[in-house]
C-alpha cells in the first residue's frame, strides 16, 4: 500500500526549491507571452482581411490580378526562406514533438523565427482574401512561443519541451477561439496521447492564462457570437441527424483530399506541375480562388467568419453552392502551399451545411442545425469531436443544445475515419520528411 506524504515535509520541499518555482514562473510568464502574441495576431489578421474586403468592394476586378499574385509571392516566400511555415501549424507543432526530432532540427517546426514569420504570412494571405483561418497558425506562433523559454529554464525545473510545446500550442486555440476548456481537450485529443501529461497543471494553467489574455482585449465572446437556440425538441431528431451524415461524409472527403494533395504522391498532372512549379501553380490556385469570390460576390473570400455570422443573423443571402465552392476555395488554398488554417473555413462550411438542410427540411430554428453542422463538420475534418464539440458549444447560449452537439460531433467524426486517416497525424509525417537525411 502506498504512504501518504509527509504534509510538512512536502511542503517544505515545494516553498524552498528555487529552481522549482523560477521554472514555474517562467512558464507562465511565458504563456501569457504567447496569449498576447495570439492577440496581436488575431488584429493583424482581422486589419488584413477588413483591407481587402475594402478594395474588394472598391473594384469587383481587383481579386482577379490581386489574389493570384499573393499566392505566388506568399508561396514564393515561404519556400525560399520559411519553409517550416507552410499549411496549418498543427502539423508542425506535432512532429516537433516526434523522437526523431532532436534539439538541433526542433528549429525547423517550431522557433521564434518561424512564429513571426507564421504570423506575417497568414495575415498576408488574408490580405489577398485567400481561403483560410488563424487557428491553426495560432497553435503553431504561440508553441513557438513557449518552446522559446527553454534556454531560460533552470536544469531541475522539472519542465520538458514535450509539455511547452503542448501547453503552447494548446493555448493558441486557447486564445484564438476565447475558450480555455478547447484548448485542454485539444492538448488531450490532438497534442499529446501521453496520459501522464494529459493532467498537468503547469499546462492547464498555460492554457487558461492564454484564454484570459484574448478575453482581456476582446472580451468574453465567442468567434462566431452568441447562437441562440429556441425549442429544440423531437422535430429537430431527423435534421440532425441529416447534418450530421452529411457534414461527416463531406468532412471525411475533404481530410482525405488534404491528404492526398498535399504529399503530392498521385501519378497525375496537377501534381507534377505542383512539384515542378510551385510559385506558379499557386498563382493558379490563387485564380480559381479569385474567379470563385467574384462570382459569389466575396462570399468565399477570407476564412468564413462574415458568411457564418449573417447566416446565424438571418441576414445573409442563402447560396446553395456555398458549400461546394467554400470546399474549393479553401482546398486550393491548402493546396497552393499557403500558411493558413482550416478551423475557421470548416465552421463556415459546416454551418452553411446546418443551413442549408434547415432550409430543404423547412425547419423552424436554422441557428440550431448551423451550430450542429459547425460542430460536426469540424468534428469530422479533424477527427477531433471532443474539441469541436467544446468549441461550438460556448458559442451556444443555453444548455439544450450540449449534448446534441456531442452527439453530432460522434457520429461525424465516426463516419470520417471510415473515409480518410486523420489529417493532422498525416499531415505531421509528411513535415517529419523536411529532417535533414542520416
Amino acid at each position: 500500500m502506498r504512504q501518504h506524504p509527509h504534509i510538512y515535509s512536502t511542503f517544505r520541499n515545494e516553498l524552498y526549491d528555487t529552481h522549482l518555482w523560477r521554472g514555474r514562473a517562467l512558464f507562465i510568464a511565458f504563456a501569457a507571452l504567447a496569449g498576447l502574441t495570439v492577440v496581436c495576431f488575431t488584429w493583424l489578421t482581422e486589419h488584413a482581411l477588413a483591407l481587402f474586403f475594402q478594395l474588394q468592394a472598391a473594384h469587383w476586378w481587383a481579386p482577379l490580378l490581386w489574389t493570384p499574385a499573393t499566392a505566388a509571392a506568399i508561396v514564393w516566400v515561404t519556400r525560399r526562406y520559411f519553409p517550416g511555415a507552410a499549411g496549418s501549424g498543427i502539423p508542425q507543432t506535432m512532429a516537433a514533438q516526434d523522437p526523431a526530432v532532436t534539439d538541433e532540427t526542433r528549429g525547423l517546426f517550431v522557433s521564434l523565427r518561424l512564429s513571426l514569420a507564421k504570423m506575417l504570412l497568414t495575415a498576408w494571405g488574408l490580405l489577398g482574401g485567400l481561403s483560410l483561418g488563424r487557428e491553426g497558425p495560432s497553435v503553431q506562433i504561440a508553441a513557438g512561443v513557449m518552446h522559446s523559454v527553454r534556454r531560460w529554464l533552470p536544469k531541475r525545473s522539472q519542465i520538458s519541451e514535450h509539455s511547452l510545446l503542448v501547453a503552447g500550442g494548446s493555448a493558441g486555440i486557447a486564445a484564438a477561439f476565447n475558450t480555455p476548456l478547447g484548448g485542454v481537450m485539444f492538448a488531450i485529443e490532438e497534442l499529446t496521447r501521453k496520459p501522464e501529461h494529459r493532467n498537468h497543471s503547469l499546462t492547464i494553467a498555460a492554457i487558461v492564462l492564454a484564454g484570459l489574455m484574448g478575453v482581456s482585449v476582446y472580451g468574453n465572446g465567442s468567434y462566431f457570437g452568441i447562437i441562440h437556440v429556441e425549442g429544440f425538441g423531437w422535430s429537430a431528431l431527423l435534421p440532425g441527424i441529416l447534418v450530421s451524415v452529411a457534414c461527416g461524409i463531406l468532412g471525411g472527403m475533404f481530410s482525405r483530399l488534404l491528404v492526398v494533395s498535399l504529399a503530392g504522391r498521385s501519378p497525375d498532372w496537377f501534381s507534377a506541375q505542383r512539384a515542378a512549379r510551385p510559385v506558379v501553380f499557386a498563382a493558379a490556385c490563387g485564380m480559381g480562388i479569385a474567379i470563385i469570390g467574384v462570382v459569389t460576390a466575396g462570399a468565399t473570400f477570407g476564412s468564413g467568419y462574415a458568411h457564418t455570422k449573417a447566416a446565424l443573423e438571418n441576414t445573409g443571402d442563402t447560396n446553395a453552392l456555398y458549400v461546394v465552392l467554400k470546399f474549393v476555395t479553401t482546398w486550393l488554398t491548402a493546396w497552393a502551399g499557403v500558411p493558413g488554417g482550416i478551423f475557421a473555413p470548416s465552421l463556415a462550411i459546416g454551418g452553411a451545411m446546418g443551413g442549408d438542410v434547415a432550409q430543404w427540411t423547412s425547419y423552424a430554428n436554422p441557428p440550431t442545425l448551423i451550430a450542429l453542422g459547425m460542430a460536426a463538420f469540424l468534428a469530422a475534418v479533424t477527427q477531433a469531436p471532443l474539441t469541436a464539440f467544446i468549441i461550438v458549444m460556448e458559442m451556444v447560449d443555453g444548455h439544450a443544445l450540449v449534448l446534441s452537439l456531442m452527439a453530432s460531433a460522434l457520429l461525424a467524426s465516426a463516419i470520417s475515419r471510415l473515409i480518410s486517416t486523420p489529417l493532422y497525424a498525416s499531415l505531421a509525417e509528411l513535415q517529419l520528411l523536411l529532417l535533414p537525411k542520416a
